[in-house]
């Protein structure tokens, strides 16, 4: 199994490759138009905390890093799980599960290795890391080894809450496929657009919510107030970690308890939209 997700991972890579390289304007024109979005994505509220010095008790640097953090969880996302293997709901509701199902490998290794795309979904990521150097630099941060490995693993486990999520809701496609098609992709819709907005100012009954039910806190806001000292809500720095862990567990359990159903009734739905 290792041997085969390094293998398609690779494979997955060169494709990606090849399919840039194949036309030079077409790799500008996507470089030019990932830059553009991901700087409108975060230049609303970046303008915001500048124009008022900050938002919430968050400098306008501290509130740089927090969007430069959720632009990079933007990147690895669409780097990893670009080809519909993070918006399940798609593959489940349009009754294509079977092409995975029939294929000589483990569902794991296909849904971890299949949205691989690290050449034309890399300059998200590459933009989000120089502006995350540009509000460290000017935050004046004394910087370590284990502070470096706190926001990797920060990282990790805001990745692995947005998908997790992303996966919980779509276990719900097994049993409505047509309804629930693009939970997924509302769910990741959710996440990019509150959770990207600071907390920090908003009363301690909204912030609950946001850290637990629908924790869209997590994917930039907690984290980099944790790696600047202060977590909030004096709450646990570990806390985004054992969220994603439990919410994995749940994830897990309900998402082979929709395959057996789905194993049993299948889905009376096909589409080849999006497939290749």
């Amino acid at each position: 199994m290792v041997r085969d997700f390094f293998r398609l991972l690779a494979l997955s890579a060169k494709m990606d490759l090849a399919s840039l390289l194949r036309d030079t304007s077409t790799v500008l024109f996507e470089i030019f138009t990932d830059i553009i979005t991901s700087t409108s994505a975060i230049m609303g509220v970046f303008l915001l905390a500048w124009r008022f010095d900050g938002i919430g008790g968050m400098c306008r640097y501290e509130v740089l890093f927090m969007l430069a953090f959720a632009t990079v969880i933007s990147g690895l996302y669409m780097i990893f799980f670009g080809n519909n293997n993070g918006h399940i709901s798609r593959r489940i509701g349009r009754g294509q599960f079977e092409h995975m199902l029939a294929q000589p490998r483990s569902l794991f290794v296909q849904l971890a290795t299949d949205g691989f795309y690290p050449f034309s979904c890399g300059s998200t990521l590459i933009f989000g890391v120089i502006t995350m150097v540009i509000a460290v630099a000017n935050l004046g941060l004394a910087l370590s080894l284990w502070w470096l490995l706190a926001v990797v693993g920060y990282l990790l486990a805001s990745l692995a809450i947005v998908v997790g999520f992303m996966y919980l809701a779509g276990c719900l496609a097994f049993y409505a496929p047509v309804q629930a098609e693009e939970i997924s992709s509302h769910v990741f819709s959710a996440f990019e657009h509150i959770g990207r907005f600071p907390l920090s100012g908003m009363p301690r009954y909204l912030k609950l919510p946001l850290l637990t039910l629908a924790p869209s806190g997590l994917l930039a806001w907690f984290p980099t107030l944790a790696l600047l000292g202060r977590p909030p809500l004096y709450w646990s720095p570990v806390y985004p970690l054992v969220f994603a862990t439990i919410l994995w567990i749940v994830t897990l359990y309900y998402f082979r308890k929709g395959l057996r159903y789905y194993a049993k009734t299948g889905i009376n739905r096909y589409t080849d939209f999006g497939r290749r």
